[in-house]
């Protein structure tokens, strides 16, 4: 991971870029106070780009349908679970 500041960054953008592209992730700063990450592409996201564009699946790049909640989960705690699996 390097820290790049803002000036520096503009500078050389095109350098960072391919770093970007080698998979190294950078730090972005203004005046010294750390303000954003730029990273490589996830291996998941590029899958589903790829799906996408294959025509497979649309996706509108939002959260799923549903989850506005969040995901609520009934009974016990895995951990207890877990734990009890193993007496």
């Amino acid at each position: 991971m390097r820290i790049v500041g803002i000036k520096e960054l503009k500078e050389k953008l095109s350098s960072y870029i391919n770093e970007i592209r080698s998979g190294t992730t950078i730090v972005i700063t203004d005046r010294g106070e750390e303000i954003a990450v730029i990273s490589p592409l996830s291996i998941e996201y590029k899958l589903m780009a790829a799906l996408e564009k294959s025509g497979k699946v649309h996706w509108a790049r939002g959260k799923p349908r549903g989850l506005e909640d969040g995901i609520i989960v009934r009974g016990e705690p895995l951990s207890v679970t877990m734990l009890e699996e193993r007496e």
